[in-house]
């Protein structure tokens, strides 16, 4: 048996164990985070060119244009950058197609404490205009770009919808070229799948959100809900069977993955979407 002292000596060691502060515990860096931003609308009064069928003929439709903020311990990528704040001279005044914008995008990152200089990441679906308005704004970002979606997105003449002037930005910036899939961070949280079709570098990114799990946004593979049941195939397309082989692609990675697919056209999915500050993680 240990003596009274040994016993007093033992408890009064446990006490200043315990008492001891705690080691400093390393700050984790924050969850992956998706940020939906409105990047604009679009008005068309006869929605003819969502499919090569005619399948959308004299109808009318909204599309939502938005750009999505992704949060990643190693920094902060913008997938797509929407409709230009003002609509280019060549595209004012076609018929029956109007656009409008509720907030700037510098707005919308102010309100989550973020300046476009901070953005140190920047990747596109495709070049079409609607998808490349803002890009200007993240010159100091590293451009993730599809060298087949370039060659061809500065054929001349320009083909359809193609405004080379918005996204010439990246003859300046800081440029990662990839041929097909990409896995932006290194870790397979956010890659760039390759979706040739639409145009031939169109592209549609993987999330694997910790808690919402994979999510799909779309690009333009699909313009809309009922397009991806019917697989529409857009009138102004570049490739038809490449098309259709993407979507299929897709499918099969949403099915295995049970992904949520976001059709990003879709006023539908976009009003399903949170809105800065809150976010999916």
């Amino acid at each position: 048996m240990p003596s009274l002292p040994s016993r007093l000596l033992g408890a009064l060691a446990f006490l200043l164990f315990i008492a001891r502060p705690a080691p400093a515990i390393a700050q984790q860096a924050p969850a992956l985070r998706l940020y939906t931003l409105d990047c604009g609308h679009a008005e068309f009064q006869d929605f003819a060119a969502a499919s090569d069928t005619g399948a959308y003929d004299g109808r009318k439709a909204v599309l939502a244009d938005p750009c999505f903020l992704i949060h990643h311990p190693k920094g902060w990528l913008l997938w797509d950058a929407g409709l230009p704040p003002q609509l280019p001279a060549a595209l004012a005044g076609l018929p029956g197609f109007r656009v409008w914008h509720e907030r700037s995008l510098a707005e919308q990152l102010a309100a989550i404490g973020l300046r476009p200089e901070q953005v140190g990441y920047l990747a596109f679906s495709h070049l079409h205009f609607d998808h490349v308005g803002n890009a200007a704004l993240f010159d100091r970002a590293t451009w993730i770009l599809q060298r087949a979606e370039v060659d061809w997105a500065e054929r001349s003449p320009a083909p359809v919808s193609m405004l080379p002037e918005l996204f010439a930005g990246y003859r300046k910036a800081t440029v990662r070229w990839i041929d097909g899939d990409a896995d932006v961070f290194g870790d397979g949280s956010v890659r760039i799948l390759k979706a040739p079709g639409h145009t031939p570098g169109s592209s549609v990114l993987l999330l694997r959100l910790p808690q919402q799990g994979a999510v799909l946004l779309s690009g333009d593979l699909y313009l809309t809900l009922e397009g991806r049941l019917e697989h529409h195939v857009p009138a102004v397309n570049a490739d038809r069977a490449a098309t259709l082989a993407s979507m299929q692609r897709i499918e099969q990675i949403a099915q295995r993955l049970h992904a949520r697919l976001i059709i990003q056209h879709a006023p539908e999915d976009f009003e399903r979407l949170p809105r800065p500050p809150a976010y999916w993680e």
